[in-house]
């Protein structure tokens, strides 16, 4: 018996070994989380469903800007001069009815993206009994839901960057305008608010991941939540002022923009609203504010673009919002997966 524990324990350590060789090639303290990374990154890239929601998001993109070019004379004409300096941005906003413009397919389809790459970052490795082998190296835990993050945010980064900047060379060479600096940092705001935005959803299908056992359910709650503020959230709202609102007060203008107010406060709650809302004033500069306001506080206003600056003033608590909320989750998925127990199966 003693003879073949050795046996056993003999051929064991070489594979052992070189697991631990392979992770701590690099002689540095990060070596093993880049390896992780890496594998992540690989093996997202080479996943179907990632192909899936590539080619659907690169379809709905040729689409829009196909619609915004076909129609940019129209445009063109419909524009105020408010946006006369800005007609390079109308390739992100603007529509014709036929097709939604690429900002309105980013809030719909964001978010798939994002709950796609992250229900089943945990759940699925721990069914196939594969996490537990991983830990078993000698490497941190949490270099195994900091990885899963990284891997996820960087290739939706470089999924959206390019996606733009695509958007950007079609736009060029088809219609010959050149964006102005400001047009282009407005741009790459935009693509990083949508890096954010489908970050939260990540954070949020990685968080079902580790407290659901199923990826199927993982996914089915991910699902749900979407569903839950993209159509029926701004309804309850709606129910909600309604039983609040007294009719015979809503002669006084003061009275209607008090629950104005309230109601913005309500419906900011949700991500999709944070996204349109900050997205919109970074691609319509002629958008100066995201709430009601009296005639007191229009008068003497003068009609024009928002500077960059005051653009980027109006949507910071937006993006801190969503900023937080994306944290929040990982907190959530972060501090179980550190205190729940592994086994092999």
């Amino acid at each position: 018996m003693s003879n073949t524990t050795n046996n056993t324990t003999l051929i064991a350590q070489p594979d052992s070994q070189n697991i631990t060789d392979s992770i701590s090639k690099g002689k540095k303290p990060n070596s093993a989380f880049a390896v992780i990374v890496e594998k992540e990154i690989a093996d997202i890239v080479r996943s179907w469903r990632f192909l899936i929601l590539l080619a659907i998001i690169a379809l709905t993109t040729i689409g829009s800007v196909y619609t915004a070019l076909t129609s940019i004379s129209e445009a063109l004409k419909s524009l105020s001069k408010a946006d006369d300096a800005f007609i390079f941005l109308q390739l992100f906003t603007y529509s014709d009815g036929t097709l939604p413009s690429f900002i309105v397919f980013v809030s719909f389809l964001g978010p798939l993206l994002g709950i796609g790459l992250g229900f089943d970052a945990v759940n699925s490795e721990q069914n196939k009994g594969t996490l537990s082998r991983i830990l078993a190296q000698p490497i941190h835990r949490d270099y195994i839901i900091n990885a899963k993050f990284i891997a996820s945010l960087t290739v939706i980064g470089f999924l959206f960057f390019a996606l733009g900047f695509l958007m950007m060379g079609i736009g060029i060479v088809t219609t010959g305008l050149i964006p102005t600096p400001e047009e282009f940092i407005r741009i790459v705001l935009f693509l990083l608010l949508n890096v954010v935005y489908v970050g939260f959803w990540l954070n949020m299908a990685i968080w079902f991941s580790v407290r659901f056992k199923q990826p199927a359910t993982s996914a089915l709650t991910g699902i749900s939540v979407w569903i839950f503020f993209s159509i029926f959230y701004s309804m309850i709202v709606n129910l909600i002022m309604k039983a609040i609102t007294n009719p015979a007060w809503l002669i006084n203008p003061a009275y209607q923009v008090y629950l104005e107010k309230i109601k913005l406060m309500l419906l900011r709650f949700s991500p999709n609203v944070l996204y349109s809302e900050a997205t919109n004033t970074l691609l319509i500069p002629s958008v100066r504010s995201l709430g009601p306001l009296t005639m007191e506080q229009m008068q003497g206003a003068i009609p024009g673009p928002l500077p960059l600056g005051q653009s980027i003033i109006l949507i910071w608590p937006h993006v801190t919002a969503l900023i937080a909320a994306s944290v929040l989750c990982f907190v959530l998925a972060y501090v179980p997966f550190m205190r729940r127990e592994i086994r092999s199966r």
